[in-house]
């Protein structure tokens, strides 16, 4: 898949298969991630998070994938095993030379913050 839709719902396909080599595959080595808790600059610490997070997640049902050009929003429920139950999540991807360039997170963190106290 080359074009940008294709690849940030095969990006998302594989972190929810928990296939974390394809997942990594598709970001480009200087990802830059933006949230409402961390950002990163670069791939491997990005996965790094994506694995703690894996560990609470039940699952996700996708509402939405909105896609101009080499943006991709992508609007979900996220499921969690945590007092924080569903969140309400957009997720923006940019995607550069087939691979996922940035990510953008948007979502009400207030009920995640006491889990983020205790790191």
């Amino acid at each position: 898949m080359t074009d940008a839709a294709g690849v940030v719902q095969q990006y998302q396909q594989a972190v929810g298969s928990g296939d974390i080599a394809t997942a990594r595959s598709l970001l480009a080595d200087d990802l830059h991630f933006e949230g409402p808790f961390d950002e990163f600059h670069n791939a491997d610490d990005y996965m790094q998070s994506i694995g703690r997070l894996a560990q609470i997640v039940t699952g996700t049902d996708v509402k939405k994938v909105l896609a101009e050009g080499d943006d991709v929003v992508t609007i979900y429920d996220l499921h969690t095993n945590t007092p924080a139950g569903t969140s309400n999540i957009a997720e923006w991807a940019t995607v550069e030379g087939g691979k996922i360039a940035t990510i953008r997170v948007f979502f009400d963190a207030r009920p995640f913050a006491p889990m983020f106290e205790q790191r």
